[in-house]
């Protein structure tokens, strides 16, 4: 059984990466695709008000089972669109070391700021802020396969821009060449 394909959006809050991610399933036709967002599975957990450091333990754990359920779909065949929010740097290692990085597109999603701000405040949704958090962070690392700034492209512009882009993903890939960067060079230095 061949392993799925995975796109993976990566961006801030309100950058567009779900209205990509809903496009692309539209879109591409050589397979069955299915979208798996971060935000989808924040919204499966319990509703009930827990102490900050109860919630940050909740929401490491649901990142980490978010990863795996990608690796799991992959692994058994199926196609994925992943949406998410690389912001703290141990979840970019994570995804490192348990998806395939040879199936892995990785997608940059950008969007200057003052866009962001302008729409974080019209979904009224998300905190205020929230982008400009995540803005210095989610692209730290600095390395994409293809990258698409959604103040010049519309989502379907995008999603057509990855999807000519699918079947020519370079090799290395991205998520190839960051494993080698950040997990390669992590089992080579000293221990302490």
């Amino acid at each position: 059984m061949a392993v799925g394909r995975i796109i993976f959006l990566n961006g801030t809050s309100s950058s567009g990466k779900s209205s990509i991610a809903q496009e692309l399933v539209d879109i591409l036709d050589d397979g069955v695709f299915f979208h798996l967002a971060v935000d989808s599975f924040n919204a499966m957990r319990t509703k009930r008000n827990l102490a900050q450091e109860d919630l940050d333990v909740a929401l490491r754990r649901t990142r980490l089972g978010f990863h795996r359920a990608i690796a799991a779909m992959a692994e058994v065949g199926n196609d994925v669109v992943v949406d998410h929010v690389l912001s703290e740097p141990w979840r970019l290692i994570d995804c490192l070391s348990v998806l395939p990085p040879d199936n892995v597109l990785f997608v940059g999603v950008r969007c200057p700021l003052d866009e962001l701000a302008r729409r974080e405040q019209a979904r009224g949704d998300r905190p205020s802020g929230l982008a400009a958090l995540q803005y210095d962070l989610v692209h730290q690392h600095g390395d994409y396969d293809i990258e698409c700034d959604t103040s010049a492209a519309s989502p379907r512009d995008c999603a057509e821009l990855i999807k000519e882009f699918l079947p020519r993903r370079p090799t290395p890939t991205a998520f190839a060449r960051l494993r080698v960067r950040y997990l390669e060079d992590e089992c080579r230095a000293p221990s302490r």
